[in-house]
């Protein structure tokens, strides 16, 4: 059950560990009253479930259409961004819908600072901090997050690059901004060039 609906928090040690715990005593009608609230939460779970699936249904139709080439060979902005390592279905509409000026103007920068990428860096005198970035676009911010850690777990070039910054004593969030920089720069690359993210041409320069 935990492969089929992709549960990664629990082990199936730990579920047995949990289930073969002695019971807590309870005062009388605690589980008959627990169990009446959860039959009444199933069917707005069930709804829910229907609702986000009828979304992602919707989102894919729409990057599929939008995805569709207008010149044979000629790769479309949202084609390019999808063959990115860690760009899923939700990453993908957000960034287009979020970021769509700097994407049209291959504007590098601007994607940067307007997700949170860039740091903010201050110097008075001799004193020089370098700091977080806060004022940005919180959605594109999230989808930045989420396409650096995916890309993290299945691409060894983002493996890499982020247990060299972890090596460097940067933390995990910091990690995974540096991460997501450096594949914001890939994509403008490629949206300039029309071409599609390619592994071993990348690994052939980094050679």
């Amino acid at each position: 059950m935990l492969k089929v609906y992709r549960v990664r928090r629990f082990t199936v040690e730990s579920l047995r560990e949990a289930l073969q715990a002695p019971a807590v005593h309870v005062a009388p009608g605690t589980v008959e009253a627990a169990s009446a609230h959860i039959a009444l939460l199933l069917p707005r779970l069930r709804l829910l479930q229907e609702q986000r699936t009828a979304v992602a249904r919707r989102i894919e139709a729409l990057l599929e259409e939008l995805g569709q080439e207008a010149v044979p060979g000629e790769h479309r902005d949202v084609t390019i961004l999808r063959s990115l390592p860690g760009v899923g279905r939700v990453v993908a509409a957000t960034v287009l819908a979020e970021a769509v000026r700097p994407l049209t103007e291959r504007d590098y920068q601007t994607l940067r600072a307007h997700g949170g990428i860039a740091p903010v860096t201050r110097q008075s005198g001799k004193k020089l901090s370098v700091s977080m970035r806060y004022g940005c676009n919180p959605r594109l911010r999230n989808a930045f997050y989420h396409w650096a850690r995916t890309s993290v777990q299945n691409d060894p070039h983002s493996r890499d690059h982020y247990d060299r910054l972890r090596s460097q004593g940067h933390a995990h969030a910091r990690a995974l901004r540096g991460v997501a920089d450096r594949s914001l720069g890939v994509l403008v690359a490629m949206l300039r060039s029309r071409t599609l993210y390619d592994p071993d041409r990348r690994r052939r320069i980094v050679a």
